[in-house]
């Protein structure tokens, strides 16, 4: 019986590498240069899969992992179901926040009621945050280079996450809101902790442990 582990290459692994390494957790093979999406370690009862960020949760969710490591952005978006989410790593910490042109009135606009319209790929938190708000708002879903649509008129604000700042202003944008912090989660498949909990409670102890170390 194995465990298998879902990462995703980008922010996250970068710090997510040497946090598994603290765990005596290492891989066979470079994973940043490998090709393979399937990667052996030197725990012959532990293996890492490779998958996109957003679908991290459904590998997780259906079984094909047991464990995976997201961020809360991600798994705020995430509609599916069964998955534990016992620990913050406190790795790829960043914001969500709206953002806008300089010049834009962002708490005029929500003053007076606005209709905005809001750029974002986050649109399940987009939503949540302005309805809350009382505001009625018209999404507009993109998949990346975000900071472009308040410059060509496609969007009064985006949502997005905001780690430094720098590319917002690169683009002559500012943080008008916060929405939340952003961190990953270690995640886990509810069936998972039941039918292998002999091998999956002393994985989840080490990451507790490292944590606080």
């Amino acid at each position: 019986m194995k465990i298998t582990i879902a990462l995703s290459k980008g922010r996250i692994f970068e710090q997510t590498i040497p946090l598994l390494e603290r765990l005596g957790i290492t891989c066979n093979e470079n994973p940043e240069t490998s090709r393979k999406l399937i990667l052996d370690t030197n725990q012959k009862d532990i293996k890492l899969i490779i998958v996109r960020a957003t679908d991290v949760p459904t590998y997780v969710e259906y079984g094909a992992a047991d464990i995976g490591i997201t961020g809360k952005d991600i798994l705020d978006e995430y509609m599916g179901e069964g998955l534990y989410q016992p620990i913050d790593l406190n790795i790829g910490r960043c914001k969500m926040m709206v953002a806008a042109k300089q010049d834009f009135d962002y708490a005029g606009a929500v003053k007076k009621g606005v209709r905005l319209k809001v750029a974002t790929k986050y649109v399940k938190t987009a939503k949540e945050h302005f309805a809350k708000k009382g505001m009625h708002i018209d999404l507009i879903k993109l998949y990346g280079s975000m900071e472009l649509a308040p410059l060509v008129g496609l969007a009064d604000v985006i949502v997005d996450l905001v780690s430094t700042g720098k590319t917002l202003k690169a683009n002559n944008l500012i943080a008008v809101e916060d929405i939340c912090d952003i961190s990953s989660r270690l995640i886990i498949n509810q069936a998972s902790l039941k039918l292998k909990r002999e091998l999956l409670q002393p994985i989840l102890g080490q990451f507790e442990k490292a944590l606080k170390a």
